[in-house]
């Protein structure tokens, strides 16, 4: 049985496709995008969705930023962009987060993430 608030997972090896529908919104000088994040896994990757969110596994732990730093280096190259283009506007001690993605578009970040879930 499957829970409803999850997406179902994908085979091991294969990346989720993490569109969430509403996990991506359009805000001044960017995009804003909602992560769950599960900071002490084996690897980082897409998981899938988490509600609202997309959930992403990180391999560091959360501790002295180092979750989030990972978090930010993946997306952004997960999404071909500087790492100086995504910061964590909120959520920074905690699971729920608000990425700032500087300089793109929803359109693009949607696509970008329907190409790393393929």
């Amino acid at each position: 049985m499957t829970h409803p608030a999850k997406s179902a997972l994908p085979s091991p090896g294969r990346p989720a496709a993490p569109a969430a529908a509403g996990a991506v919104r359009t805000v001044e000088g960017g995009v804003i995008l909602l992560i769950h994040a599960q900071p002490r896994a084996k690897r980082t990757e897409w998981v899938g969705t988490h509600g609202a969110a997309i959930k992403v596994r990180i391999a560091s732990p959360p501790v002295d930023g180092a979750a989030n730093a990972e978090l930010c280096r993946f997306v952004a190259e997960a999404l071909g962009l500087p790492k100086s283009a995504v910061t964590v506007r909120r959520g920074e001690t905690g699971r729920e987060k608000q990425l700032w993605l500087r300089g793109v578009s929803v359109a693009l970040v949607a696509a970008a993430l329907e190409k790393a879930g393929k």
